[in-house]
């Protein structure tokens, strides 16, 4: 529906928008006539000046700056507090001297910093100095398939994946992450992180990757120093 309402003389509403939009004096000759323009009362039925109403719209549009501001300042913070904890959990991997310690270590650590309740990890492939370490112990050829599978960690329900057994109670996960450890591309994948929670919506199939994927790199490239040497 067009809103070119045609008055009697065949001027439209269109036609007088277009001519005070292309003649800026008009209300400079003509100031008497914003004092006496009433306009209604968004929130009510009274009627307010065009100056009133102008300024209440003003007033809006800073509040809605003002919350984009705050929600802007926020995120910055916990971007800042993401960050932080990434440094501090890298710095603990590097300062592992033992390197038979240093998984047990990465999933404490990750624990505490980032407040995952279980967490866990096997490495295949491991020299057979920690053959015996739980780390290092088997896994079927399906978890290693699926690993070497992901291009970027797996999020969702926990739908019976055996890589849940490698948690302290697994019965009480019900979401979790599944993230591959490799050398930069899938075909070189010697193990799998995996994070679990009881909350079904901590980890979900739309959620964003990028900072599991930088966990698992970080994690990759401290528990390389597990594997042969080559």
């Amino acid at each position: 529906m067009s809103n070119s309402t045609q008055g009697t003389d065949g001027v439209t509403e269109q036609d007088i928008a277009n001519y005070l939009a292309n003649t800026p004096g008009f209300f400079e000759r003509h100031a008497e006539l914003l004092a006496s323009i009433q306009l209604s009362h968004p929130h009510g039925q009274r009627a307010v000046s065009l100056q009133e109403r102008q300024a209440e719209m003003l007033r809006d549009k800073i509040k809605g700056l003002e919350h984009k501001i705050i929600e802007m300042i926020r995120n910055g913070q916990e971007n800042v507090a993401i960050a932080d904890r990434l440094h501090r959990w890298t710095c603990q991997l590097m300062l592992t001297a033992n390197a038979s310690a240093l998984p047990q270590v990465l999933l404490d650590e990750l624990r505490h910093q980032f407040l995952i309740p279980q967490s866990g990890l096997r490495l295949w492939g491991a020299d057979e100095a920690y053959a015996e370490l739980p780390f290092a112990q088997a896994v079927g050829d399906d978890v290693k398939s699926f690993a070497a599978s992901l291009t970027q960690p797996y999020c969702g329900i926990n739908s019976g994946f055996e890589a849940a057994q490698w948690l302290g109670e697994p019965a009480g996960v019900m979401s979790l992450a599944l993230v591959p450890l490799n050398h930069g591309t899938p075909a070189n994948t010697f193990g799998m992180l995996v994070l679990g929670s009881p909350d079904p919506t901590r980890y979900t199939a739309d959620m964003g990757t990028e900072f599991l994927a930088r966990i698992g790199e970080i994690a990759s490239a401290s528990l390389s120093r597990l594997l042969p040497v080559s």
